[in-house]
């Protein structure tokens, strides 16, 4: 159910953000380890989330709104699904280009639609599904990278690390905006944007205290490369803590599938990063999967408004 118009802007600037955010996590993967880039935007988005929401209390003043029980638990779930699945995320860019690895965790879309329904009850209309189809098709093509495949070669190409890494990281994106969505549900009121900054503030100090936990316990060296790259990973933190803000409030307003699918355009913001800032070479079949993904955007629009 959509509660407020706010969800389809939100989700479109969350989709710019996160590609810019990824582009610039990517190049600080380069100097850490996949859990130490996996920290960053966790542990230096927590003084950016504290801003949004004591900013947002100001502007807007009211008591602070009830809290249920089990909102601390959705919120470690969430936190939990969304740091594997980052972590899968990195992975699979070490082995295939930016474009290609974020195409493959995109089948976030048609998972989150499945387990929503599964999960939540949530139901679309069949023109999403119709956009769900489409933004597949255009998945599909941008994990051929350019390579002419028949149907045998594209299951055998879904048996790379790259393919693994990337629709493992889909499914445990869709497991995060579950528990997201089930967070913001245990937050009283009326008022769907401060339940989506309470819950982003809490999940994010949770992920750093599990994330940077591990990361002392099992690479402690790499906490200090996480503290010296401050420069860098301060852009990281700033733009994870924007973009999240965007998605927990999609989240919060607007069913979890219908959010994720029109969130698919930010294949296409990431093609612009992919080839103006990390300078890769798209070719003709990712740019023709591209278009099917935006294709899919639009029928998801349409069926829901």
């Amino acid at each position: 159910m959509i509660t407020s118009p706010i969800w389809l802007p939100a989700t479109l600037i969350a989709g710019a953000v996160q590609a810019w955010r990824t582009a610039i996590q990517r190049r600080v993967s380069h100097s850490l380890s996949i859990n130490a880039a996996g920290l960053v935007r966790y542990l230096y988005g927590i003084p950016f989330t504290l801003l949004l929401l004591c900013g947002y209390a100001l502007l807007f003043p009211a008591p602070l709104p009830a809290i249920k029980a089990d909102f601390l638990l959705f919120c470690i779930g969430g936190g939990l699904a969304q740091i594997v699945a980052t972590n899968l995320l990195i992975a699979a860019f070490k082995h295939r280009n930016f474009v290609v690895g974020t195409a493959y965790s995109k089948t976030e879309a048609v998972q989150g639609a499945i387990l929503s329904f599964l999960l939540l009850g949530e139901r679309l209309h069949p023109l999403a599904w119709a956009g769900i189809g489409c933004g597949v098709i255009g998945v599909m093509l941008l994990s051929t990278g350019g390579k002419r495949m028949g149907p045998g070669d594209f299951l055998r190409a879904l048996g790379q690390p790259a393919a693994k890494a990337g629709i493992a990281s889909g499914f445990f994106f869709a497991l995060t905006a579950i528990g997201i969505r089930r967070a913001t549900q245990a937050v009283g009121g009326d008022d769907r944007i401060l339940a989506a900054l309470l819950v982003l503030v809490a999940t994010v100090l949770v992920q750093t205290l599990m994330q940077g936990a591990w990361l002392m316990a099992r690479e402690p060296g790499e906490m200090r490369r996480v503290l010296a790259s401050w420069r860098v990973s301060g852009q990281v933190g700033l733009l994870s803590a924007l973009g999240s803000a965007c998605w927990f409030t999609g989240f919060a307003t607007a069913p979890v599938a219908l959010v994720r699918i029109v969130g698919q355009v930010e294949v296409a913001f990431t093609m612009a990063f992919g080839h103006f800032y990390l300078k890769e070479r798209m070719r003709r079949s990712e740019a023709a999967g591209l278009l099917l993904v935006v294709a899919g955007v639009a029928l998801a629009l349409i069926g829901a408004l």
